[in-house]
C-alpha cells in the first residue's frame, strides 16, 4: 500500500534507537524524509548512514531534549533547512525507575523532562509548520500508564501525561484538520527493554515469563510492527482517525491474563 508520505518532512524524536530508529526506517522506506532528533550525533549519523545504504534519505538534528531551549532550536533548524514539517513522531524517552519509596523530587522532575515535557515543547514549536502542512502527530507511549509496574512513580505518570495530551491536542487543533494519535507500547525488544532485563539474576527466566504471557502468539512485539503502525497514523490513510490510544501490544494490556 502506498502511504502517500513521498517527500514528507517527519520529525522522529529519539530516531537513531529502539523503536525510533524502526520508525526512521519504515518512513525512509515509504520515501518520506525523518529527521532524526537525538542527543547523540554519531547515533543519529549512524543510524542516517543505515537508512541510505537501504536507498532511503534522511537528516539529523543533535539535541538534548531536556533541555527546553535545545527543543525550539531542534525545531527551528528543521524548519529553515526544509521549509516545512508534515509531520512528528514524539518518541523520546526512558523507563529510568524512578520510585515512590525510594525516588526524591529532583529525579521526579527530571524523568517528567525526560519523558513528558519534551513531548510538549516539540509539537508547540512545530505546531506553526504543522498547520500549514494540516500534519499529523503521533505520541508513542506506554502500558505502564494502564497497568502499573513497580517502582517507576515518574515514567508512569509521563505516560499518563502522553495519553492525556493526545486526546487534549485532538480536540485544540480540530479547526487545523491536524490528527493526533497515540500508539500504546507493552513489550517490545529494544536495546533499552534488554537492559532492564538484563538487571534480573535469572533473566532468561524472566523473559521467558513476560512472553508467556503475551496472547498473541506468545511472542514480543517487533518494533517494525510499531513503527508501520505510526506510519499508517501519519499518513492520509487514517485521515479520519484522531484521539485514539492504539495498543500494539499482541493483546497484552486487554486480552484475559488467564488464556492459555
Amino acid at each position: 500500500m502506498d502511504l502517500g508520505l513521498k517527500d514528507k518532512i517527519i520529525i522522529v524524536t529519539g530516531g537513531a534507537k529502539g523503536i525510533g530508529a524502526a520508525i526512521s526506517e519504515v518512513l525512509a522506506q515509504e520515501g518520506a524524509f525523518p529527521v532524526i532528533i537525538g542527543r547523540n550525533e554519531e547515533d543519529n549519523r549512524q543510524h542516517l548512514a543505515h537508512i541510505e545504504r537501504a536507498g532511503g534519505k534522511g537528516w539529523q538534528v543533535p539535541a538534548e531534549l531536556t533541555h527546553p531551549e535545545e527543543c525550539a532550536q531542534a525545531v527551528k533548524a528543521v524548519a529553515e533547512k526544509f521549509g516545512q514539517i508534515d509531520g512528528l513522531v514524539n518518541n523520546a524517552g526512558i523507563n529510568d525507575g524512578i520510585g515512590l519509596e525510594a525516588g526524591s523530587y529532583e529525579n521526579f522532575m527530571l524523568s517528567l523532562h525526560r519523558n513528558l515535557v519534551h513531548y510538549y515543547l516539540v509539537a508547540h514549536h512545530a505546531l506553526p509548520w504543522l498547520k500549514k502542512s494540516k500534519g499529523a502527530i503521533v505520541n508513542i507511549s506506554s502500558k505502564t500508564a494502564e497497568t502499573g509496574q513497580g517502582n517507576t512513580s515518574a515514567y508512569a505518570a509521563a505516560n499518563g501525561g502522553r495519553n492525556a495530551l493526545t486526546r487534549e491536542w485532538a480536540v485544540e487543533l480540530l479547526p487545523y484538520s491536524i490528527r493526533v494519535n497515540a500508539i500504546i507500547v507493552a513489550e517490545s525488544w529494544t536495546p533499552l527493554y534488554e537492559s532492564w532485563i538484563n538487571t534480573f539474576e535469572d533473566k532468561e527466566a524472566k523473559l521467558a515469563g513476560i512472553v508467556a504471557g503475551i496472547p498473541l502468539e506468545k511472542r514480543m512485539t517487533t518494533p517494525e510492527e510499531i513503527a508501520q503502525m505510526a506510519a499508517f497514523l501519519l499518513s492520509g490513510k487514517s485521515s479520519h482517525t484522531t484521539g485514539q490510544l492504539i495498543h500494539v501490544d499482541g493483546g497484552y494490556v486487554h486480552l484475559d491474563r488467564a488464556l492459555k
